[in-house]
């Protein structure tokens, strides 16, 4: 990805200075630096953010471990195709304002990206120091540092839209995937429309993380520099039912990219199971972060249970259960049918949580909810588990044991397992082909069966990383504009 590079014909110089001024052994030798955190007593009971970055020392200090490897590996562990040696040397040379432009010339969202992204199962995992049996360098961490100095030294230059091409297209969801497709085809000269079903802009980013690990004001900030850029953003509006793509086609978009996300529940069919006092992860995370319901000055009601039960083992219920325990829970329990191990969460929000003082019940599967008179959930009745042989997925099988049955008391339950694609884009496009989950069925150019159909994000694989959406975003830019440029 050439075009992701930076100059390099000044940056041999500097990059050569950089070696002399500290070698390889040396910088080797340095150990990673540790994120700064609000301390746990006090964090679980606010929503104030809970890392706190890195300062300028820090930054400098990780910058220098990086080796500047000829090949850059880290490079390929990175769905956008981010320049991780540029914008990392440049912080290292105290340019920090530069790092920041190189983190943009590929990605929407770096601060977004910074926060929330598996940096370590994607680049990080690719870094020279993990063949070396050393952590890796800290590429998360530098690029939140770089997104945030740029934001908050007042000097961000406002992005300036590009010459229009005088085509119009259209975007059907503004999370991640359909914010990262807006931002290239405006840079591309296209004029971009972006659909957004719910009130605010920013989908999952917006009502499904919680303000304590990505707050609104970050989201809100890119959500700015794509307005620069000339993308307009129409809200309240359901495609598929508002308006429908045949009536957008009518209207004169040449293409439309549906990344409409998975926001639709599962739930487990478990007896009792429609209780009062058991939701959807989507449901809560909804009502807190969207709609701010915790808020009494608000209309939006949301329950706020003292002994509160967490089902699954991925981010989406560590956000739940951290999320109980700051609207007033005293026992917030993970309810997981794997060991630990297998656990999908990111290892840092596992750690976040448990320092909170959320348990962690893993190799435990709810097998029934019992109700009180009223109809509302006060018991849950769980099955002790033991791993058996690997699934489909490599993942170990969890196997009942026999008459190990513990019974739990809780007054809201909060089943967070999953969810499918949202099946409203879907079902009202005639002959659009679709997969029998539900998602829309696209070639590697991320192209529906219908020409000017494209798609990307959750809508297409089911349920992924903010980073991974955006891949498909940049991708299917790329594509479309070729597409229309035949």
């Amino acid at each position: 990805m050439a075009e992701n590079i930076i100059d390099n014909s000044r940056g041999a110089e500097w990059r050569e200075e950089l070696r002399k001024k500290l070698p390889v052994k040396e910088r080797t030798q340095q150990e990673r630096v540790q994120m700064n955190e609000l301390e746990p007593s006090y964090r679980a009971r606010c929503r104030e953010e809970v890392n706190q970055g890195l300062t300028e020392a820090q930054a400098l200090v990780e910058a220098s471990r990086c080796m500047d490897c000829p090949n850059p590996t880290c490079m390929q562990g990175c769905p956008v195709g981010i320049n991780i040696p540029g914008f990392i040397k440049n912080i290292e040379r105290g340019e920090f304002l530069e790092a920041a432009k190189v983190l943009k010339q590929t990605s929407a969202l770096p601060a977004v990206c910074g926060r929330v992204c598996p940096q370590e199962k994607q680049c990080e995992s690719k870094c020279t120091y993990v063949k070396m049996k050393k952590p890796a360098v800290a590429i998360g961490y530098l690029e939140r540092f770089a997104a945030d100095y740029e934001r908050n030294s007042g000097k961000a230059e406002k992005p300036t839209p590009a010459k229009s091409n005088g085509v119009k297209v259209a975007v059907v969801g503004s999370g991640p995937a359909g914010l990262s497709f807006a931002g290239d085809m405006a840079k591309k000269g296209y004029q971009v429309t972006v659909f957004e079903a719910l009130h605010e802009i920013g989908g999952v980013l917006k009502y499904g993380i919680p303000e304590f690990r990505l707050p609104n004001a970050i989201v809100d900030f890119e959500i700015d520099n794509l307005r620069a850029l000339g993308v307009n953003f129409v809200k309240d509006c359901i495609v598929g039912k508002t308006i429908t793509i045949a009536e957008l086609e009518k209207e004169g978009f040449k293409g439309v990219f549906v990344a409409s996300g998975a926001g639709l529940p599962r739930f487990m069919g478990v007896k009792g199971e429609n209780l009062i006092g058991i939701m959807s992860s989507n449901e809560y995370l909804t009502r807190v972060n969207l709609m701010d319901a915790s808020n009494p000055e608000t209309d939006t009601p949301v329950l706020a249970g003292k002994k509160v039960a967490v089902i699954g083992g991925g981010n989406t219920a560590m956000d739940s259960v951290r999320t109980a325990l700051r609207l007033g829970a005293e026992r917030a329990m993970i309810i997981y049918r794997r060991g630990e191990d297998e656990m999908p969460a990111r290892l840092e929000e596992v750690h976040h949580a448990k320092a909170e003082g959320v348990e962690f019940l893993t190799l435990h599967n709810p097998i029934e909810y019992i109700g009180d008179e009223k109809g509302r959930v006060v018991k849950m009745r769980v099955q002790k588990m033991e791993l058996g042989e690997p699934d489909a997925s490599g993942r170990r099988s969890p196997v009942a044991i026999e008459g190990a049955i513990e019974e739990f008391d809780v007054d809201e339950v909060i089943v967070s397992i999953g969810v499918s694609p949202n099946p409203i884009v879907p079902n009202s496009v005639d002959g659009l082909a679709v997969s029998k989950k539900g998602t829309i069925e696209v070639g590697e150019n991320m192209q529906s069966n219908i020409p000017t159909i494209f798609a990307g994000g959750d809508i297409v694989r089911g349920g992924a990383t903010v980073i991974l959406a955006m891949g498909d975003g940049r991708k299917a830019a790329a594509e479309m504009d070729a597409y229309l440029n035949k």
